[in-house]
C-alpha cells in the first residue's frame, strides 16, 4: 500500500501542528500541503494522485484557531492507522464517483433535528485523573471534563474527498396537498361504479374523506385515527407517477434505482422448501486456498535460568530490600505536573510488604477468626495514577500468601464493565477489597457515611493499604512457601461478549514467565525502565511489577495525566536517568513525535529496547517506522524498537529481541486482505487497494512452543500459508478461567491435530490471537478472535474496518475516533454494524454523506457489505474501563433498542444474500378435476362444513310466523306492549328503558316525518345519521313502516368535520338517499360555517330533524309485495380501503334473525349487553333487527360512553348478570389496556362476570389470540371463564357466517406452520414448535349456513387441511353489490359462483377469504363431529413478495413484538417495497431505536427485506369502528405525504 515517505510525513506533521498554534492560516496550510504533495507525487508517480481540498471560509479558519494543541495531537493519533488506508480509501471513492445513482436520504421530522438527545451525552470522565479513578487510556490526549462545548475542526490536514460530487441528494419537503376527489355515480351491470367528481373539498386541497371514526379517545388518541376510502389509480398510471408527486413516492423511485444498480456476484444460494434452515452461501469455488505443507510446531529455544536471580518474587524482595541494596530505588512515581510525588527504594518496599502481609493475616478479625487465611482472595482497586500504593498491596498479598485480584475502580456510571468485576470478585468469594486512600474517598457511600452497594459486586470489606503501618513482631514471618501450582494472582479479561472472566496465574507460571523475560529481554539489575502502560494487568504488570522486582531494576511510571500534558514526557526520562528499557504503545510513540519542540533535548542513546505492547495491531508498523526515522538523529538505535505480542491467557506471545543472534531481522509483507478473509496467506501488491502491510512481532519466546490452529472447529495444524489462531505452550501460561472449567479446557488444554493424531503430548492455550508464521519463525498478526466477523464464510477484522471507516473524511466527521465495529447474527449469517461518534456540528446532509462513502469505501476495499450504520451524538457510546468504547454493550444497546442513535442507515439488500428462492409460478397440467380425483384416491376429505339445518329446530315463536322485520315489530307492540326490548346506559344518569310500543310509537312518529315533512315515496333512499342511540332504532323502523330503505351512516365527527364530512357525503351520493334523518345537533354540525367551506350546505338533500316530534295518529304501516325487495342498504369500508354497499333484502333480514337467535338461544326473558358501533355488519343488525326479532332486551352502551367511564361496560354485564354479551376489538383492548390494574377495585366494587356464558367478540378477520388471552387474564379474577371469549366471523358478502352459540362445543385451536400458510398449505405442528402460529376457530357455523373450502384461481374444491378461500352458501347471503368504490376490478361472481368440481349446482358467495376447515374430536348438539373453520386472512390485503403469500397481521404481530415503545405497527407494499409504518409511545429521539431492530425481525421471521421504516405518532395507523386497520389508506396516506412522520428510514 502506498504511503508518505518519512520526509514528507515529517513535513506534513509539522504543518498540522503550525495550523493547530494558529502561527498559519488554512489558505496558507492548504497550498504548503499541496505543494509537498506534488513534490512527492513527482518522486513517486505509482502513488495514488489526489487533489488537496481549498477552503479558506471565515469559519473554518475561526474553527481552526479555537482547536487547542491537544485536540490536533489527538487527531494525529488517527493518523497511524489512516495513512496505511487512506490512499487506498480515496482511490475507491474516485471509482465510484461515476455511474453512481443518488441514495435517498430519509425524511426527519424538524421536531426531532431540534430536539436534544433522550440522555445528555456525557460531557467527560467523573474520575480524579490525578488520584482517584482510573484515566481514559483509550480517550483522547487532553481532558474531555472542559471541551465538549467546543466546536471542533481539525485544523490539520484537509479532507482529500470532501470534494467529490454528494451521492446523497437534499430532497426539498413537499406541499401536503390531497389528490382525492369524491366519486360520481355511475350504472355499471347490477351494481353502481364510483368515479371522483370535482366537489369542493377537493378544491380546498382535503385528505381523503373519512368512512369511520375512532372508536375511543383511548384506543386512538387522535382524530385522524379512522378508515377512509382508498380513491382507485388511473388506469394510465400503472407506477403511481400521476398519483403521487410527493416527496416520499421520489425518495421510493430513487431507492428502486439504487437497488437496480448491478452488485457483485452473488454467492450460490441453498434453500430447501420443506427445510425451516437457512443456512449461509456455500464457500465460494473461486476462493483461495491453502497450497504449503502442514506446519509443524515452532520452538522458541531453551530456557536458560540465569545465575544469580532469586528463587521466587518473594525471595527478590528479601534479597534487594535487605542485603543487597536496600536504598536503590526500586519505583518512582510521577504527578500530572511530571514531579516526583513518591519514590520508594527496595528497603522501604520490603519494610512495607511485610508490614501489609503481616496486617492482612493478623489483624483483620480475631485470632481464632481471621478474616484472611492463606489461599483466599482479596481485591485490588487502585487507580492507575498509584504505582507505588498498588506494588505494596500486590506484594503484601503474594507474601501473606493470599491471590490478589486487580481489578478496575467503579466510579464511573457510564463504565459498562462494573457489573462484570462484580460477578468475578462474586465468583472468586472475595470478601475484602485493598485501596488507596484517596480512592477510598471516592468510592459512592450511603448517607449514613459507609460504602455503598456497588452494582453487581459483592458486599466488601474496604481498608487503605496505606494505613497498615503496625511492624510485625520479631518471632512472625510469612508463610512458608507457598505450592507452584498454587495460584499466585488472578488477572481479568473481557471476552467477546462483554463478561468479565479470571485468568488463574500460579506461582510456578509468573516466576517461570519472570525469568523467560529475563533471559528475552536482557534485563539487568540496577537497570533504569520507563514504562507508560497500566502497571494493573497484561505488559505494564508483566514487565513494570513482576520482571523489574525480580531482576531488581528501578522502574519510573509515567502516570496518563501526564501524558495528556506533556507528549514527551517519557522521551525526556529516558533522557535524564539514562534509562535502558521502555515500554510503550503506538500511540505514546505517536504523540512523543509530535512533540517536536522537545526533541532538541532528548537523547536515546542509552535506550537499548522499547517494547511496543501494541506491536501486534497492524496499525502500529506506521508508527514504529516513522519513529525510528524521527528519532535516529537521538541516538536511537532501530534494532532497539521491539514490538510483541500478548494475550491474557497466554501471556507473552512472541518478542522481537535484540541481541539474539537473527533476533534483529525483521519481516514484513504485503498481503491480500482479501486472501486473509479466506484463512490463507498471499502477498499483494503494494499499489492495491485491497493490501494490508503487516510487521512481526518477534520470535517465540524461549522455553515455548507454538503452532497455529484453525479457528473454528477441532484444533487442526494449518498449512504454512494458511491463517489461524496462535497457540502456546510453555511452563509460564495461565492454567485456566477460574470457575469455568468447560471454557478452561477448550482455552488451556489444546492438543492439536494432524491428520485426526494427536501431534504431541503437549497442551497449548490458545491465545486469542490470529495469525501466522513467517519465514525464521517470524510471528505475524493480523488480528485477534475478539474482533473476528465470520460474514458468508469469510473472515473480517475490526481493526481492518475501523481503519477504512475512519479514512473517511476522519479529521471533519468523526468525533475523536470513536468508532465501534461489531457483528450481530441475523438470517443465519453475521451483519457487520458500525456505531460511530459524529461531531456535534455535523448536519443531517453531512451525515448521510459520509455514511454513503464508508458503504462504497468498505464494499471495494473488503468486498463486504455494511448490515448497518449508526451515529450516535458526541461522548454517547458506553465505556470500557480504561475510557475506549465498550463494543459489546454497544452492540447489545442496539439490539436492546436503547442505543438512542441520531441518524442510522440499514444496509439489507446489499448484504443479505442467503434468502429463500422465489417462488416461482410455474404452469401445471393438473386442473382442478385431477386435483378432485387425486383427493378422492388419497382417501382425503372434501373441505365441507355446515350448520345444523333449520328444519330440525322445533320453534313456538310467533315472529316465525311474519314475513317481515315491520309486523314483528307491530305485533309485540299490541301484544307485549311494556315488555322491555331496550336499555340504554349513558354516563349521564340512570338507564333509559324502552318498551315495545314505545319503540313502536316512535318509528310512527318518524314516518310521518318522512311522509309529510320529506315527502317520501315507497322505494326511496333514507340516510340515517344517527349517534348510537334509540333514535336510530326509531329511524330504522320508522323507514320500514313507510317502505323506504334506509341507509345507516356514521355522523361526522364535530372535530374534524375536514376528513369526516366528505365521507358522509360520499355515501349520502353512492347510496342514492333523498333526504337525511338526523337529530337537531348533527344538523347545525351539517350547516356550519366550517362544515360548509367543506361541502356547501346547499348541496345536501332535504335534513329531517326527529328530534322533537310531535305525538301524529297512528298510520297504516307499508307491507312489501314480496320477501325479496330491498329492506336495508349496508354501507362499509374493508381494510383494504374499498366501500362497498350490499343489499339485503326482507328474507336475507328474517333468515339473519332467527340463525342468530337459534344459534345464541334468544328469548323473551334475557338480556344481552351490546358495545358495539351500530354502522354496519352484525354490530348494525344486533342493534336494530335481532333484539326486535327474538323480543330479548338488548342493553345498548355506545363505545364512545367508555371513554367517560371506562367500567360501564363491565358494570352493565355484573349489574345485569347477562349470559351472553357482544363487543368490538376496540372495546376490549380498550378494556384491557384501561382496567387492567384496576380489577382489585372492580372486584370491591362488586362486579363480577362469573354470569358470563358467552363473550363475542363481532369481527371480520383473524381472531386475535394474543388481544383475547390477555383480556381473559385481566378478568379472570372477576369470574370470567377463558372458555366464554369468542369471536365472530362476517365479511361482506354474508355479514353473519360464524357465531358461538351457548350449545356449542368450545372454540378449537390449532398450531400451524407459518413457512407453509406462505406456499399456500396448512401443517399442523404440536403448541411449542418452531415458527407455529396459534389460530383460534372463528365461532360455529349458524344454522342454514354451508361453507366449502375453493382453489381462488382455479375453483375447484379443496380437501380437508387444504388453505383455500371460503366459499358460503346460506338464506342471508346478501343479495349483491349496491355500489362499490375503491376496487379496479370488483369480482363480478361474488354472489352467485359455482364449483368446479364436487357440488357445481350450488351457488355460493365468494368471501375473498382464506382459511382451511379441519375436523376435531368435539361433538356437536347433533351428535356428529365438528368441523372447525380457521381464518387465515384476506385475499385482498395478502402481501405478494417474492412469489410468496404473506398476511400483514403475521409481519405485524412480529414487528409489535421487537421493541416495547411500538404501539401499533401496520404494513403495505409500495412498487415492490415492503413498508413497515410503526407507531412510537415514546420520545422522538427513540424513533431511530425501532428501525433496525423491525429490520431483523422481518428478516429473521418473515424472511423478507424491508425497503422502508415509517416512525409516526400513536393514533396515525386508521383504525375503522370494528378495531380493523385501513392498510390501504395508510399506503395512500404515507405517499400523498399526509402522515407528518417522525422518521422516514430507506433501507439499502
Amino acid at each position: 500500500m502506498a504511503q508518505h515517505s518519512s520526509l514528507i510525513q515529517q513535513k506534513l506533521a509539522e504543518l498540522d501542528l503550525e495550523l493547530s498554534e494558529g502561527d498559519i492560516t488554512q489558505k496558507g496550510y492548504d497550498k504548503k500541503r499541496a505543494r509537498l504533495l506534488a513534490e512527492e507525487r513527482k518522486a513517486e508517480p505509482h502513488y495514488v494522485s489526489s487533489e488537496p481540498e481549498t477552503d479558506s471560509s471565515e469559519r473554518n479558519r475561526r474553527a481552526a484557531k479555537r482547536v487547542t494543541r491537544e485536540e490536533s495531537r489527538f487527531h494525529s493519533v488517527l493518523g497511524t492507522a489512516l495513512e496505511i488506508r487512506t490512499e487506498a480509501v480515496l482511490q475507491a471513492l474516485k471509482n465510484h464517483q461515476q455511474g453512481k445513482l443518488p441514495v435517498p436520504m430519509p425524511s426527519k421530522r424538524m421536531s426531532t433535528m431540534n430536539t436534544p438527545p433522550l440522555e445528555p451525552p456525557l460531557q467527560g470522565v467523573t474520575r480524579n485523573h490525578k488520584d482517584a479513578g482510573s484515566s481514559d487510556d483509550d480517550s483522547s490526549v487532553f481532558d474531555e471534563e472542559n471541551t465538549s462545548s467546543l466546536e471542533f475542526q481539525h485544523p490539520g490536514r484537509p479532507s482529500n474527498m470532501s470534494n467529490m460530487p454528494s451521492v446523497l441528494p437534499h430532497v426539498a419537503p413537499s406541499s401536503r396537498t390531497g389528490l382525492q376527489q369524491h366519486p360520481e355515480l355511475k350504472t355499471q351491470g347490477s351494481y353502481i361504479r364510483l368515479q371522483p367528481p370535482p366537489t369542493q373539498s377537493n378544491q380546498k386541497g382535503l385528505p381523503p374523506p373519512d368512512i369511520t371514526h375512532h372508536i375511543a379517545a383511548e384506543l386512538n388518541k387522535h382524530s385522524s385515527h379512522a378508515g377512509s376510502v382508498r380513491i382507485p389509480q388511473p388506469v394510465n398510471d400503472p407506477v403511481g407517477t400521476l398519483y403521487c408527486k410527493g416527496k416520499v413516492s421520489t425518495k421510493i423511485q430513487q431507492l428502486l434505482n439504487t437497488l437496480k444498480r448491478p452488485k457483485r456476484r452473488p454467492l450460490p444460494e441453498y434453500f430447501k422448501e420443506e427445510n425451516s434452515e437457512l443456512e449461509v452461501s456455500s464457500n465460494d469455488p473461486d476462493a483461495p486456498q491453502p497450497e504449503g505443507n502442514t506446519m509443524k510446531p515452532t520452538d522458541g529455544g531453551a530456557a536458560v535460568i540465569q545465575s544469580g536471580l532469586p528463587r521466587n518474587i518473594v525471595s527478590a524482595i528479601h534479597r534487594y530490600g535487605t542485603s543487597t541494596f536496600p536504598k536503590a530505588p526500586a519505583v518512582t512515581m510521577l504527578d500530572h505536573h511530571g514531579k516526583t510525588v513518591n519514590s520508594l527504594t527496595y528497603g522501604k518496599l520490603y519494610s512495607k510488604v511485610l508490614k501489609i502481609s503481616y496486617c492482612l493475616l493478623n489483624k483483620l478479625g480475631s485470632k481464632t477468626d481471621p478474616v484472611l487465611r492463606p489461599g483466599d482472595k482479596v481485591a485490588l482497586v487502585y487507580p492507575n495514577s498509584d504505582p507505588v500504593s498498588y506494588m505494596c498491596a500486590f506484594y503484601g498479598c503474594i507474601t501473606a500468601g493470599l491471590v490478589p485480584v486487580p481489578v478496575e475502580v467503579p466510579t464511573s456510571k457510564r463504565d459498562a464493565s462494573t457489573f462484570g468485576m462484580g460477578f468475578l470478585l462474586r465468583s472468586l468469594n472475595v470478601s475484602v477489597a485493598l485501596t488507596s486512600e484517596v480512592c477510598h474517598k471516592t468510592l459512592p457511600r450511603e448517607p449514613s457515611g459507609e460504602i455503598g452497594n456497588i452494582k453487581g459486586w459483592p458486599k466488601l470489606m474496604w481498608f487503605c493499604a496505606d494505613n497498615f503501618t503496625q511492624k510485625p513482631s520479631k518471632d512472625w514471618h510469612p508463610p512458608a512457601d507457598i505450592a507452584d501450582h498454587a495460584p499466585c494472582y488472578i488477572e481479568y479479561t473481557t471476552a467477546k461478549d462483554g463478561s468479565v472472566m479470571g485468568v488463574t496465574i500460579t506461582n510456578h507460571a509468573m516466576v517461570t514467565h519472570c525469568r523467560t523475560l529475563s533471559q528475552a529481554c536482557a534485563y539487568t539489575e540496577g537497570e533504569v525502565m520507563v514504562c507508560v502502560l497500566d502497571f494493573r494487568r497484561e505488559m505494564g504488570l508483566w514487565h513494570g511489577i513482576l520482571a523489574s522486582v525480580f531482576n531488581g531494576m528501578h522502574v519510573i511510571f509515567v502516570p496518563y495525566s501526564l501524558m495528556k500534558t506533556d507528549p514527551a514526557s517519557w522521551l525526556k526520562l529516558i533522557t535524564r536517568h539514562n534509562a535502558g528499557v521502555s515500554i510503550a504503545k503506538s500511540r505514546d510513540m505517536h504523540w512523543g513525535m509530535l512533540a517536536k519542540k522537545d526533541h532538541k533535548e532528548i537523547d536515546l542513546k542509552s535506550l537499548r529496547l522499547l517494547l511496543v505492547a501494541d506491536g501486534a495491531n497492524p496499525w502500529s508498523l506506521t508508527t514504529c517506522d516513522s519513529f525510528v526515522t524521527v528519532f535516529q538523529t537521538r541516538g536511537l538505535q532501530a534494532e532497539a524498537v521491539c514490538p510483541c505480542a500478548s494475550s491474557a491467557e497466554a501471556l507473552t506471545v512472541s518478542l522481537r529481541r535484540p541481541g539474539r543472534k537473527g533476533g534483529n531481522q525483521t519481516g514484513r509483507g504485503v498481503l491480500s486482505m482479501q486472501g486473509l478473509s479466506y484463512g490463507v496467506v498471499r502477498v499483494e501488491d503494494e499499489n492495491s487497494l485491497m493490501s494490508l502491510t503487516l510487521q512481526d512481532c518477534g520470535q517465540v519466546l524461549p522455553g515455548a512452543n507454538m503452532v497455529v490452529v484453525k479457528v473454528e472447529g477441532d484444533p487442526i495444524l494449518c498449512k504454512t500459508d494458511e491463517v489461524g489462531e496462535l497457540c502456546i505452550s510453555s511452563a509460564y501460561v495461565g492454567v485456566s478461567y477460574w470457575g469455568l472449567k468447560g471454557v478452561s479446557a477448550n482455552v488451556f488444554r489444546v492438543q492439536p491435530l494432524e491428520d485426526g493424531k494427536v501431534v504431541n503430548d503437549k497442551y497449548y492455550v490458545r491465545t486469542g490471537l490470529i495469525g501466522f508464521l513467517g519465514p525464521g519463525g517470524l510471528v505475524f498478526v493480523c488480528g485477534s478472535r475478539e474482533g473476528l466477523m465470520a460474514v458468508s464464510n469469510r473472515r473480517h477484522n475490526t481493526d481492518d474496518i475501523i481503519a477504512t471507516v475512519l479514512a473517511v473524511e476522519p479529521n471533519r466527521f468523526i468525533y475523536r475516533g470513536r468508532i465501534a465495529v461489531f457483528s450481530i447474527p441475523v438470517l443465519r449469517d453475521e451483519r457487520i454494524c458500525i456505531v460511530a461518534e459524529q461531531r456535534p456540528d455535523s448536519s443531517e446532509e453531512e451525515s448521510f454523506q459520509w455514511m454513503s462513502k464508508v458503504l462504497q469505501a468498505v464494499d471495494t476495499i473488503h468486498q463486504v457489505g455494511i448490515y448497518c450504520l449508526a451515529l450516535v451524538p458526541p461522548n454517547y457510546l458506553p465505556r470500557s474501563t480504561l475510557g475506549g468504547i465498550h463494543v459489546y454493550e454497544t452492540m447489545k444497546k442496539l439490539q436492546d433498542g436503547t442505543l438512542h442513535p441520531a441518524n442510522v442507515l440499514m444496509c439489507p439488500h446489499t448484504c443479505v444474500l442467503n434468502l429463500p428462492q422465489p417462488r416461482e409460478d410455474t404452469p401445471s397440467d393438473v386442473g382442478p378435476s385431477a386435483m378432485f380425483v387425486g383427493s378422492i384416491v388419497q382417501g382425503a376429505r372434501l373441505a365441507s362444513a355446515k350448520g345444523q339445518d333449520l328444519t330440525s329446530f322445533n320453534e313456538e315463536d310467533q315472529a316465525k310466523k311474519h314475513q317481515f322485520l315491520s309486523e314483528v315489530l307491530r305485533w309485540r307492540a299490541n301484544f307485549m306492549p311494556d315488555h322491555e326490548l331496550f336499555t340504554i346506559i349513558s354516563a349521564k344518569g340512570t338507564p333509559v328503558v324502552v318498551t315495545c310500543s314505545q319503540l313502536h310509537r316512535k318509528a310512527e312518529k318518524v314516518a310521518a316525518v318522512i311522509l309529510e315533512k320529506g315527502k317520501r315515496n315507497v322505494g326511496d333512499h333514507v340516510a340515517l345519521v344517527y349517534p348510537p342511540s334509540i333514535d336510530l332504532v326509531a329511524a330504522f323502523y320508522g323507514c320500514l313502516y313507510v317502505g323506504c330503505i334506509p341507509i345507516i351512516i356514521r355522523p361526522p365527527h364535530p372535530h374534524n368535520l375536514a376528513t369526516t364530512l366528505p365521507t358522509l357525503k360520499m355515501i349520502v351520493e353512492a347510496s342514492n338517499s333523498t333526504c337525511i334523518l338526523t337529530t337537531s345537533t348533527i344538523i347545525k354540525n351539517l350547516r356550519s360555517k366550517e362544515a360548509n367551506s367543506i361541502v356547501e350546505s346547499k348541496s345536501w338533500p332535504a335534513l329531517l330533524d326527529t328530534s322533537d316530534i310531535s305525538k301524529k295518529k297512528s298510520l297504516a304501516i307499508y307491507v312489501p309485495p314480496s320477501t325479496e325487495m330491498l329492506c336495508y342498504l349496508d354501507f362499509s369500508v374493508s381494510t383494504t380501503g374499498m366501500l362497498a354497499g350490499i343489499k339485503m333484502t326482507h328474507a336475507a333480514v328474517l333468515a339473519l334473525c332467527r340463525s342468530i337467535k337459534l344459534q345464541c338461544e334468544l328469548y323473551t326473558s334475557r338480556n344481552i349487553v351490546l358495545c358495539l358501533d351500530p354502522y354496519s355488519g352484525l354490530a348494525a343488525a344486533l342493534w336494530t333487527l335481532v333484539g326486535v326479532y327474538a323480543g330479548h332486551n338488548s342493553i345498548l352502551i355506545a363505545p364512545t360512553e367508555l371513554e367517560k367511564d371506562p367500567t360501564a361496560w363491565l358494570a352493565a354485564v355484573s349489574q345485569y348478570k347477562v349470559r351472553d354479551t357482544f363487543c368490538s376489538y376496540g372495546v376490549m383492548e380498550m378494556c384491557t389496556r384501561g382496567l387492567g390494574s384496576s380489577t382489585a377495585l372492580l372486584k370491591q366494587r362488586g362486579v363480577n362476570l362469573s354470569s358470563v356464558r358467552t363473550c363475542i367478540v363481532v369481527a371480520e378477520e383473524r381472531p386475535r389470540m394474543q388481544l383475547m388471552t390477555s383480556f381473559t387474564k385481566v378478568f379472570s379474577t372477576l369470574g370470567l371463564s377463558p372458555r366464554a371469549v369468542s369471536t365472530t366471523f362476517g365479511c361482506r358478502v354474508n355479514t353473519t357466517m360464524c357465531l358461538q352459540g351457548p350449545s356449542c362445543p368450545d372454540p378449537s385451536e390449532v398450531y400451524v406452520d407459518t413457512k407453509s400458510l406462505r406456499y399456500d398449505r396448512v401443517s399442523i405442528l404440536e403448541k411449542g414448535s418452531p415458527n407455529s402460529l396459534c389460530l383460534k376457530e372463528s365461532g360455529k357455523l349458524l344454522p342454514g349456513v354451508k361453507v366449502v373450502i375453493a382453489n381462488p384461481e382455479t375453483k375447484g374444491q379443496c380437501a380437508d387441511s387444504h388453505l383455500g378461500e371460503i366459499w358460503v352458501s346460506c338464506p342471508h347471503n346478501a343479495n349483491g353489490y349496491f355500489a362499490i368504490y375503491g376496487d379496479e376490478y370488483p369480482a363480478m361472481d361474488h354472489f352467485d359462483s359455482h364449483l368446479a368440481t364436487g357440488d357445481t349446482r350450488t351457488a355460493y358467495a365468494r368471501t375473498g377469504y382464506l382459511g382451511f376447515i379441519m375436523r376435531t374430536d368435539k361433538t356437536q348438539a347433533d351428535g356428529e363431529r365438528h368441523d372447525a373453520i380457521f381464518i387465515v386472512g384476506a385475499l385482498d390485503e395478502a402481501i405478494v413478495l417474492r412469489g410468496l403469500r404473506y398476511h400483514p397481521i403475521d409481519i405485524e404481530n412480529s414487528v409489535m413484538r421487537c421493541h416495547r415503545k411500538i404501539s401499533e405497527c401496520a404494513v403495505f407494499t409500495w412498487t415492490n417495497l415492503l413498508v413497515v409504518v410503526v407507531e412510537l409511545d415514546g420520545h422522538e429521539n427513540e424513533a431511530l431505536d425501532v428501525i433496525p431492530l423491525v429490520t431483523n425481525t422481518v428478516l429473521e421471521e418473515g424472511h423478507l427485506i424491508v425497503g422502508v421504516v415509517v416512525i409516526v405518532d400513536p393514533g396515525v395507523i386508521p383504525i375503522n369502528s370494528r378495531g380493523e386497520k385501513q392498510r390501504m389508506h395508510l399506503r395512500d396516506g404515507f405517499i400523498g405525504d399526509h402522515l407528518d412522520p417522525i422518521y422516514v428510514a430507506y433501507n439499502m
